[in-house]
């Protein structure tokens, strides 16, 4: 199973992380330079918080072994594939009860800004090999770790 990993000494709190993620799922196009930033739609998956000493905590969904999002999700729009690991979100089957951001134990998990109908969740860049977060980040805190499945 592939997840992203996370080196915090190295992060910075620089945010291109979230900016990167934003540019990959926004529907005008895949530049920063496409980007509304005032549009709330345009949510970055993942997020970065900071502890009791103000420094950086990157948080990305683990793609848990044992996803307790998919378990408690009664409407089947959380699903885990056996074969790469992956827990993905159809927000088309979400009932908007949000009872997987509540099981989530990490904490990724949140309802969108702008309506809090859908969950907003890394989906480590499906259609890519490289999540674009990794990619972009400049200081190497973020990495790849597992299998070669996409």
């Amino acid at each position: 199973m592939r997840r992203i990993m996370i080196q915090r000494d190295l992060c910075m709190g620089c945010l291109n992380c979230g900016l990167a993620c934003m540019a990959e799922h926004n529907e005008k196009g895949k530049s920063i330079y496409d980007l509304d930033l005032e549009d709330l739609k345009n949510e970055s998956r993942n997020h970065i918080g900071l502890d009791k000493e103000r420094r950086p905590v990157p948080i990305f969904c683990r793609h848990c072994d044992e996803p307790e999002c998919v378990y408690t999700c009664m409407s089947g729009a959380m699903t885990k594939d056996n074969e790469t690991g992956k827990v993905a979100y159809d927000e088309n089957k979400c009932a908007s009860c949000f009872m997987c951001v509540m099981a989530c134990s990490y904490g990724v998990l949140k309802p969108d800004d702008v309506g809090k109908k859908v969950v907003v969740k890394c989906d480590m860049c499906m259609d890519r090999e490289m999540p674009r977060c990794v990619e972009n980040c400049p200081t190497g805190c973020l990495y790849i770790e597992g299998g070669n499945q996409a």
